[in-house]
């Protein structure tokens, strides 16, 4: 009894010495929560925006007879390429949309405007499976999918890389078509023209506030000041194709809003003589009003005195950090019939005197455009 007692004393002792040499229970804590997932960015890397355009006239037409005696009516036909193109801080292609402006005013032998001067013209973008390449094509594809395979190839590349692009002479007519691995099969157009406005668009690119996620490219064509042969008291007129394509490269941020934008308008005049001839250099060199700056000559009957290429640039800064529909909602008022829509808004009455309903127009379709 005695002995038993000693035991479950001593257990008594050995558990109350272990309790009392143990450490205080830590206070519970709650378990961190595991890192919210990182969310994406939104920033693409680009840091600069450029538009490129190269414009010709060499496919328009004389009046005349062709080999087989029939008649051809006179033509005056633009070409105009537009690249909207965003760079990141290495010069490497982010973004990029290509297109083309094949704009044909026709005449009829008496050299009076047969096209109509109020239409709504469209790029070859534009005109979708309407264009009607892929019955000639090889591939059968039209020319909107192979601009767009293109345009694929190019993302990643320096413009040195896509100048060095493997290419091969198809004909007189495609002088410069793929010849790399990635695109023979997808792209049979001839293409050193729509890589010389893309190399256009980077020398000629400007840097952008951050935050660019997308860019789009915008543009409006009209031929409303062509004219047909008149003589009338003396004063002769002669036959005019004019051709204007407004376009912009704009980029937006993750709201929509403007984070930078370029504005241009390729003014092109295809002039003929009272015979139906083409007077106008088809080989000429044919500047935007941005490329022309002082030449265009605006400046001496400005009120304000200032180029247009000044007045856009203005524009354009107004532009940034508002949205379309409020770029949309500017104030605005008639001057005259040529100015149906001058700015009335306090930051640029004394800035900007054009009529801007081309160029918020034409940043409105790259806004629905961008990508």
């Amino acid at each position: 009894m005695k002995k038993t007692l000693s035991v479950v004393l001593v257990l008594m002792l050995t558990f109350a010495l272990l309790a009392g040499c143990s450490s205080p229970s830590a206070p519970a804590t709650t378990p961190e929560p595991a890192p919210a997932p990182e969310a994406p960015s939104d920033d693409t890397g680009i840091v600069k925006i450029g538009l490129g355009h190269i414009t010709t006239i060499d496919k328009s037409k004389d009046l005349g007879v062709d080999k087989d005696g029939k008649d051809v009516l006179p033509l005056g036909q633009v070409d105009t390429i537009i690249a909207a193109v965003a760079f990141d801080k290495d010069g490497k292609v982010v973004k990029v949309t290509i297109d083309n402006a094949q704009t044909k005013v026709n005449f009829d032998k008496d050299l009076q405007v047969t096209s109509d001067l109020k239409a709504e013209y469209k790029t070859k973008v534009e005109l979708g499976d309407a264009y009607g390449m892929i019955n000639a094509s090889s591939i059968k594809k039209e020319w909107y999918q192979q601009i767009a395979e293109l345009e694929k190839w190019m993302i990643g590349k320096t413009v040195d890389e896509i100048k060095a692009m493997k290419t091969v002479e198809k004909d007189a007519s495609h002088p410069a078509v793929p010849d790399v691995p990635e695109l023979t099969s997808l792209v049979t157009v001839s293409v050193e023209g729509y890589i010389a406005a893309v190399e256009e668009a980077f020398k000629t690119a400007v840097e952008v506030q951050p935050g660019a996620v997308s860019l789009g490219l915008g543009h409006n064509i009209a031929i409303d000041k062509s004219k047909g042969y008149s003589a009338k008291d003396g004063q002769e007129v002669l036959p005019l194709a004019q051709v204007d394509t407004v376009m912009t490269a704009t980029a937006f941020d993750k709201d929509g809003k403007v984070v930078g934008t370029l504005i241009d308008n390729a003014q092109t005049k295809v002039n003929f003589d009272k015979e139906g001839k083409v007077t106008t250099d088809r080989k000429g060199e044919f500047k935007t009003k941005v490329e022309l700056g002082d030449a265009y000559g605006m400046i001496n009957a400005s009120s304000i005195k200032k180029e247009w290429y000044q007045q856009i640039a203005e524009l354009s800064k107004w532009m940034v950090g508002k949205s379309v529909d409020e770029i949309k909602a500017m104030k605005t008022v008639e001057k005259d019939a040529s100015h149906p829509a001058v700015p009335d808004v306090p930051e640029l009455t004394s800035l900007v005197t054009v009529s801007v309903e081309h160029y918020i127009e034409a940043v409105a379709e790259a806004f629905d455009n961008a990508k």
